[in-house]
């Protein structure tokens, strides 16, 4: 089996937590603005969202070229999101656009430099 080499994971981790960090940080409010929760679930959000904006300045490429490539980690994340947060089943469909948006997120990340 072909080895992933470390950068390659450490990448997808930090697009990973980032995507994380953006949810929570809009999660919670929705919570409050939907759910009738406590207003005090908006610090740890700010705090979330100040921690997203701060992890993706530390992706190593162009912003615009990380914020395209975060898109397809987002979506996946989000999915996973709806499926242990929310306990709604995934369909097939989620899951292959969940791959295929993953699978752009790889070719723009990963590609090769110039």
């Amino acid at each position: 089996m072909p080895r992933i080499p470390v950068n390659v994971l450490l990448t997808a981790a930090l697009y990973a937590v980032t995507a994380l960090a953006e949810i929570v940080g809009c999660y919670l409010p929705w919570l409050v603005l939907r759910q009738g929760r406590s207003p005090l679930l908006l610090l740890p959000a700010a705090v979330s969202l100040a921690l997203f904006a701060w992890l993706l300045t530390l992706h190593p490429s162009a912003a615009g070229r990380t914020y395209a490539a975060y898109g397809g980690m987002y979506i996946a994340i989000a999915l996973l999101w709806l499926r242990v947060v929310d306990g709604v089943a995934l369909t097939r469909w989620d899951v292959v656009g969940a791959l295929i948006a993953l699978a752009g997120m790889a070719v723009i990340a990963f590609q090769p430099s110039a």
